[in-house]
């Protein structure tokens, strides 16, 4: 049975290669991968729906060719707007209460690596000064 789940999962790759149009749906939500799997496993390729999808497809790499457009620079300016849409959508006060929670732990542990760092010292002295003799060595009787 994994052998036929993988080999129909390869064929659909391929369909959704042929019928990109369906990529950019499914990022826009408006479908799910598992919904278009579906409906293509219960219609299979030659349905009706899917033509639409290949119209689209046609119709958009004339429009590109026709504009002079090429692939890179809408994928630029995609990434572009995306970034741009989601600097938009950051709240400033919010990034400012982060950073300083942030410059706060970061000063606590600073502050509990330099008191490991004093305490290394000290217990090395300890143990420097337990090493020398006593001048005067005074015992009970």
């Amino acid at each position: 049975m994994t052998k036929k789940k993988s080999a129909s999962v390869e064929e659909f790759k391929k369909f959704v290669k042929k019928h990109p149009s369906l990529i950019s749906e499914v990022r826009k939500g408006k479908t799910t991968w598992q919904e278009v799997f579906e409906e293509w496993y219960l219609l299979g390729e030659e349905s009706s729906k899917w033509k639409s999808y290949e119209d689209e497809v046609a119709v958009s790499t004339e429009q590109k060719k026709s504009n002079g457009q090429d692939e890179s620079a809408d994928n630029k300016t995609d990434f572009l707007s995306s970034i741009l849409g989601s600097l938009k959508n950051m709240d400033i006060n919010q990034i400012q209460q982060h950073v300083s929670s942030l410059n706060q732990a970061l000063g606590a542990i600073s502050g509990v690596i330099s008191q490991f760092q004093s305490n290394e010292t000290t217990d090395t002295k300890q143990v420097e000064q337990s090493k020398t003799p006593h001048p005067f060595s005074f015992r009970k009787d």
